[in-house]
């Protein structure tokens, strides 16, 4: 989801870090002011050890800018590349290490909108259902017109909704985060939230990031399967594929086994506190999973490798649209459905998505093929300024390029 304190990236980025994901927080300088002991670099042993320096240095130079801890993995078929710096936990001081879980926060996005595409593909919804024949009368008032939204563009955020993270005093400050942080949010009350807010703009006459749409996605899904859409992500995707350490919560608040400790102050003056527990509910369907680079890895391989979604359905979704205000590092990136079309800097583009949610920003990449991937997370705020949105991407995009040159070569 997107932070609701930092403007620029509440509303757009979708594939830097406090942008797609569901950004509630400003990243400040003062509260990641860390300087731990580098982890040590970790992976299999069929790694290339001049790809893993590459690597190790691309998230050396990321932790720097000031994060707590970051992992990152790069990928192509035969060779897994991780590499690991900062601190996992600031009491214990434990290093951070590739195999820790995180909140992926808007990563979540492209599970849900998988499952939406294999219900279309099954034939029990059309992307050009309105939202008002699947949900009568939820999405109105203020302006607002569910018989005028499709699915589609729920899915690839041309819709105008309002989006409700803005208005959700519990990703605002440390105060708030604090009082409200264990607080259950069904997703229809999320709804209600944004239908207080006029429209941005008329439907399909615009493009802008709103996490509404994507918890009215996983209220659809519920409707039409009878079942939430934790259930639907975790028996049509997390089970098929083994993805072991990839969970969608629906209330418990931790994050079960090794994992990274989140960090934040909000953009507020003080330093920044462990905001590692929350009741996900908060950012539900928009943003609410937990996962691992490599996890993650295999996802986005399975998805854009075909095994996830028939031809037509995968096209549908690799169909996009312009985002001009997605991210201001990124300023040629598209937007398809639940799935972001960026630059590579050797030519071509990649697909993946990013997500944050308070004290934690991943990015997952990965070919327009599925055989070359690569994740990063960070957690912390991060710099004030850019630097730490174009690390990780200047990562993502010369690790998918590194990854090119050498299957090109094999």
């Amino acid at each position: 989801m997107n932070t609701a304190v930092r403007t620029s990236r509440l509303a757009a980025t979708a594939l830097v870090a406090a942008v797609t994901g569901i950004g509630l927080l400003a990243p400040t300088a003062n509260a990641t002011a860390y300087t731990p002991k580098q982890a040590p670099a970790q992976g299999s042993a069929q790694r290339s050890a001049h790809a893993q320096n590459t690597l190790q240095e691309q998230v050396d130079a990321l932790q720097r800018t000031g994060t707590v801890g970051a992992i990152a993995l790069s990928a192509r078929p035969g060779h897994r590349t991780f590499a690991a710096a900062g601190v996992a936990d600031t009491t214990t001081g434990r290093p951070a290490r590739p195999g820790d879980r995180f909140r992926v926060g808007s990563i979540t996005k492209t599970f849900v909108s998988t499952v939406m595409l294999q219900l279309v593909a099954e034939g029990r919804v059309s992307l050009d259902d309105t939202v008002d024949h699947r949900l009568p009368g939820v999405v109105s008032g203020n302006g607002n017109d569910g018989r005028k939204i499709t699915l589609r563009q729920l899915l690839n955020h041309t819709s105008g909704l309002f989006d409700y993270t803005r208005d959700l005093p519990e990703f605002t400050s440390v105060d708030r985060f604090q009082a409200d942080r264990y607080t259950a949010w069904a997703p229809d009350q999320l709804v209600a939230v944004a239908m207080r807010h006029a429209p941005h703009f008329a439907p399909g006459t615009a493009w802008e990031y709103s996490n509404t749409n994507y918890i009215l996605a996983g209220i659809i899904i519920q409707k039409v399967t009878g079942h939430t859409w934790q259930h639907e992500v975790t028996h049509r995707i997390l089970r098929p594929l083994g993805l072991h350490d990839t969970f969608a919560p629906v209330h418990s608040p931790r994050i079960p086994g090794p994992h990274l400790e989140g960090y934040s102050a909000f953009g507020g003056p003080g330093p920044a506190i462990d905001v590692s527990a929350l009741d996900p509910s908060a950012a539900g369907s928009a943003g609410g999973m937990i996962s691992t680079t490599a996890d993650l890895s295999r996802f986005y391989s399975a998805l854009l490798g075909g095994r996830l979604l028939p031809p037509a359905q995968l096209a549908e979704m690799k169909t996009t649209v312009p985002a001009p205000t997605l991210d201001p590092t990124m300023p040629d990136a598209r937007y398809g459905l639940g799935l972001i079309q960026a630059p590579l800097p050797c030519g071509g583009f990649f697909y993946g998505h990013g997500g944050d949610i308070p004290g934690y920003i991943a990015i997952a990449s990965v070919s327009a093929d599925g055989r070359r991937t690569a994740v990063v997370e960070s957690t912390g705020d991060g710099s004030p300024d850019l630097s730490s949105e174009q690390a990780r991407v200047d990562m993502l995009g010369r690790q998918i390029c590194a990854a090119d040159h050498k299957q090109s070569h094999k």
